[in-house]
């Protein structure tokens, strides 16, 4: 999956991937460029994976009666550029010249609002459950693209959610192999 994908740099839209375009995202200020990759870890309801209700929450159309937990994040409008699910796929959701609503309140190395400069990914997961081979490979892949796409992203410039809204966000937690990222980066940039 990852040779085939690759940015159109007219419509910042990943080809060979499934889109579901999100409502929620807006225009980054004048002139900033993403230079930041922010990697999350998402499951509704917390610890389940599979079924629509990921796309269902960035599209603003949850249920939010469908089951409890739902009520406590009702009214959420959040989004991110791309999620990866348990087996791989890739799923955008807002075009990566935009500004989605992922990180909220955050910081980065002093500079605040991460979303006006950052590419928000999201691995379904949960933060004690490690990813999957498929995840990684896809994540690494994604990256690699991005990396091609975007002059002004940097691997040294990859950061998880705990790490931009520390205390408020724990995501993608002590199950996320970091080392494992790097590394698999490492290879396929030196063109292994």
């Amino acid at each position: 999956m990852a040779a085939a994908m690759k940015v159109d740099t007219g419509t910042h839209l990943l080809s060979g991937v499934r889109q579901v375009l999100s409502p929620y995202f807006n225009s980054r200020p004048p002139q900033v460029l993403p230079e930041l990759l922010v990697i999350h870890g998402i499951s509704l309801p917390p610890g389940e994976f599979g079924g629509p209700w990921i796309d269902l929450l960035f599209t603003g159309s949850l249920p939010w009666g469908e089951h409890p937990y739902f009520r406590q994040i009702e009214g959420l409008k959040a989004s991110a550029h791309v999620v990866i699910r348990r087996d791989g796929r890739l799923t955008q959701y807002v075009p990566f010249s935009e500004r989605a609503w992922h990180a909220g309140v955050s910081e980065y190395r002093t500079r605040g609002n991460c979303n006006d400069f950052s590419i928000g990914i999201e691995l379904e997961g949960a933060d004690e459950t490690p990813y999957t081979d498929a995840q990684y490979e896809a994540l690494t892949g994604l990256v690699v693209v991005l990396l091609e796409a975007y002059p002004s992203l940097s691997p040294e410039h990859i950061a998880g959610h705990s790490d931009v809204a520390p205390g408020r966000k724990t995501d993608p937690g002590p199950a996320f192999d970091w080392v494992r990222l790097r590394t698999a980066l490492q290879v396929r940039l030196a063109g292994g």
